[in-house]
């Protein structure tokens, strides 16, 4: 049993459906849980997959025809929540504890495997029956505080937990240095065939064909300050600008950093230069017709979009953030730079203009390994830990 908060369009998400293509369903019989229903990425979920119905207390508040005591426990919730510039995970928490009492348990599993932080590890904990819990930490998850203690009972209860890269297990260790021994590295699955047979699909987003003639930049990557960077993506647009290089840079993701990233625009006059392209299940025949992937991150649990990028040979323009040497090999498959906008405004204008540099990338690109679909082996010892 697979359990993830939904199948947006999002890095763990995507992650999640590049599993679950591998498996050899004559070996497994598998389970999906979701608390929301309707992502992009359902799509892309193989036919033997069994797909769990929706909890009905979620249906409920969906529908708003709610008990009385559902009425109070929102209630209760949304109070909670009012606090300006409150953490995700502390709102998870919150939510937990408002309506996990009108969450069932389950039949048993033989293993069950929380794919992502707060809401699906506390149900696997609280509420699922598994000979084996798994927890999946696919970011650098950072706790302090509260937020420590709360989550530290349910890492406790898990019988193993996996990071998605040698970045994020040290953080995570550094947290909760008791549980280091039932820690693991297990990175994100990246499929080549897929990526590249989605690529080729034909893109009708008018605003992106109008980039046509201009140098391309492309991010891929939820919209949010802290762990991606917005801020620093900002800066970096409207030093390009000033700069007077000829750019259209394409956003593709969703979050919570939206409205101020469009208050940013106006205020610098950049509505023609930066543009929201919202969520896509195929952000691969975008990034096909681009010229410059950039991230611009401070943390990453692996950091997926530009290992996605290395596949469609497109150079990439990174931040240093935690786990970038992963995969990424400075001035061979990209630019790495420090978290500020002055440089990595300067990597790509460098890209841009050295054309000898840019066109050796792409060569070392096409020639290093892509993706690793034979990890699905490891997940299978995993599984029989």
């Amino acid at each position: 049993m697979f359990v993830m908060d939904s199948l947006s369009a999002a890095g763990g998400e995507k992650s999640l459906v590049t599993l679950l293509s591998l498996i050899d369903y004559d070996r497994y019989d598998v389970s999906l849980q979701l608390f929301n229903y309707g992502g992009e990425f359902e799509r892309f979920l193989p036919s033997c997959v069994r797909i769990l119905s929706p909890f009905r207390f979620i249906q409920q508040l969906n529908s708003g025809k709610l008990s009385l005591r559902l009425l109070l426990s929102k209630a209760l919730y949304s109070i909670q929540c009012q606090k300006k510039g409150l953490k995700l995970k502390t709102k998870a928490r919150y939510y937990w504890r408002r309506f996990s009492s009108y969450v069932p348990e389950t039949e048993e599993y033989d293993v069950a495997i929380a794919y992502s932080q707060c809401l699906p590890t506390y149900y696997v904990v609280d509420k699922v029956k598994a000979k084996k819990k798994i927890g999946w930490v696919n970011c650098i998850f950072h706790l302090s505080g509260y937020e420590k203690t709360f989550n530290e009972e349910y890492y406790r209860r898990l019988d193993s937990i996996v990071l998605v890269s040698e970045a994020a297990r040290q953080h995570l260790e550094g947290v909760y240095p008791a549980f280091s021994d039932k820690m693991s590295v297990y990175p994100d699955i990246v499929d080549p065939d897929f990526i590249r047979r989605l690529s080729e699909e034909s893109v009708t987003n008018e605003l992106f064909k109008s980039g046509e003639g201009h140098m391309r930049l492309i991010t891929v990557a939820r919209l949010d300050r802290d762990d991606k960077g917005y801020d620093i993506t900002l800066e970096t647009c409207r030093i390009l600008k000033e700069r007077g290089v000829d750019f259209r840079w394409y956003a593709i993701g969703r979050g919570p950093y939206r409205g101020e990233i469009e208050r940013f625009l106006k205020e610098n006059q950049l509505e023609g230069h930066f543009f929201l392209l919202g969520t896509t299940p195929n952000p691969y025949n975008y990034m096909r017709q681009s010229d410059i992937y950039v991230q611009t991150s401070r943390h990453e649990g692996y950091g997926l979009s530009i290992a996605e990028a290395r596949i469609l040979n497109l150079p990439v323009v990174t931040t240093d953030y935690d786990s970038v040497y992963n995969q990424m090999v400075p001035g061979k498959n990209g630019l790495v730079v420090k978290q500020d906008p002055e440089a990595v405004a300067d990597a790509i204008i460098e890209l841009i203009n050295h054309r000898e540099l840019y066109h050796a990338i792409v060569a070392y690109q096409q020639k290093e390994k892509k993706g690793n679909p034979e990890a699905i082996e490891g997940f299978y010892a995993l599984l029989k830990e």
